[in-house]
């Protein structure tokens, strides 16, 4: 039986990735945030991000940062015509006007996937993987998608995608298409979620 050249392997498994189709009306950017709405009530409170960002591997001194952050940040955005609270909860069914410049544009203004979006990624900025972004390419996109003067969204898109790349490159120091995909679908924290809890069983 003969055997298989290693381009002909290669071609063989990109050809069995199959991704499932995201819905082009679904909200995915909701999805993505009700991760972190432990108790289910469509609102994210600091202490809920803080208990997401442990469940998915963080450190307390980041999760905590991070809880401040992006509560303080995308609360009043979230909560139009309502009264500021020192709670700085996060209504999620309204996450899609708090989203922020500098960005990829894979979400578009109501919270939906754009495939041609998400497919730019790879195409302007994966140039040593075909399916896999290195550090330095992924420095490079976030530069790239930088808006003039908008230094809020320049911080919220590093602090994004550095975290993304510190929790999920592979041990080649590769971030790869799946997992950047199953963060923008909303499945990617509930699998990190569930293989943290595995390990600590065993």
């Amino acid at each position: 039986m003969a055997s298989s050249s290693p381009l002909e392997i290669t071609a063989q498994a990109d050809a069995a990735i199959v991704e499932k189709p995201i819905p082009l009306d679904e909200n995915v950017l909701q999805k993505h945030v009700a991760f972190f709405d432990r108790n289910g009530d469509g609102v994210v409170y600091p202490w809920e991000t803080f208990q997401g960002f442990r469940a998915i591997g963080c450190g307390y001194l980041l999760s905590a940062a991070a809880s401040l952050f992006i509560n303080f940040g995308l609360s009043r955005k979230t909560r139009p015509g309502k009264f500021p609270s020192l709670l700085l909860p996060i209504e999620v069914k309204n996450i899609h006007k708090a989203k922020h410049g500098s960005d990829s544009g894979v979400y578009d203004t109501e919270g939906r996937f754009v495939p041609a979006k998400f497919e730019e990624i790879f195409s302007k900025h994966s140039h040593a993987h075909h399916n896999a972004l290195t550090s330095d390419e992924l420095m490079a996109m976030l530069k790239a998608n930088r808006v003039p003067k908008d230094y809020l969204g320049w911080l919220a898109s590093y602090t994004e995608w550095k975290i993304l790349y510190v929790l999920c490159k592979d041990k080649n120091g590769l971030l790869q298409r799946e997992t950047i995909r199953a963060a923008y679908d909303g499945s990617l924290f509930v699998r990190m979620e569930k293989e943290r809890a595995d390990k600590k069983q065993k």
